[in-house]
């Protein structure tokens, strides 16, 4: 596979404008990239956008703290996928984890898995500069036990970002049985193919022209 179909195409900024969510669009159809990344407000203009291309529309729920209701976070997947939403990055309720609270973490991805649809890929933000080691891995248990497809390193928005260790132990942890995204903080070329060696099976990315233009 090629380096360009690995990254998911990303602008989360909040003062992202409708013409930048565009153009963010109309480079990620010439370039290649797996899917767009955006906001959920985005959703419907992505979808509509990308119609055709092959390029997914991913949006982020919960993002980027994760401190939502359950049930808010259901519902705005649920609304992003019925505004063609291929893809759902989710972040974690943190607090739960770091209080170990790993039923309530659990049944929180869970709900977003279930209001998201079968035919949907849910990606699970750890925020994995928060937790240590071990919440780490039973952050992982949790979005395995819960059905979803990915484990994702960071929101790009907290204390660090994508590191290759993180990478390792998640995909230590889920084995074959889930992908891997690398997240935040990788601006060149050879940081996304740290994160590959690693384990990655996806880059999420704002500086992506770049990394392929290397």
């Amino acid at each position: 596979m090629e380096l360009r179909e690995y990254i998911d195409h990303t602008l989360l900024k909040p003062d992202a404008t409708p013409e930048q969510i565009a153009k963010l669009c109309d480079e990620a159809r010439r370039y290649g990239f797996k899917s767009v990344c955006v906001n959920s407000c985005y959703a419907e203009l992505v979808a509509s956008e990308l119609k055709g291309s092959g390029v997914l529309t991913c949006c982020v729920v919960g993002f980027p703290l994760g401190a939502m209701l359950t049930a808010a976070k259901a519902y705005e997947a649920a609304l992003c996928v019925e505004s063609g939403a291929d893809e759902i990055d989710m972040v974690i309720n943190i607090g739960f984890a770091k209080a170990g609270m790993w039923d309530r973490v659990e049944e929180d991805i869970a709900a977003v898995v279930r209001a998201s649809g079968a035919g949907t890929t849910v990606k699970v933000i750890l925020e994995t500069c928060l937790l240590n080691d071990a919440e780490k891995r039973l952050a992982c248990e949790c979005a395995m036990r819960a059905g979803a497809g990915f484990v994702k390193t960071s929101t790009g928005f907290s204390t660090g970002g994508a590191l290759p260790e993180d990478v390792s132990l998640m995909r230590a942890t889920v084995g074959d049985t889930m992908g891997v995204k690398a997240s935040g903080g990788i601006r060149t070329r050879d940081d996304a193919l740290r994160m590959i060696a690693a384990g990655a099976t996806r880059i999420g990315a704002s500086a992506s022209i770049a990394i392929v233009r290397e």
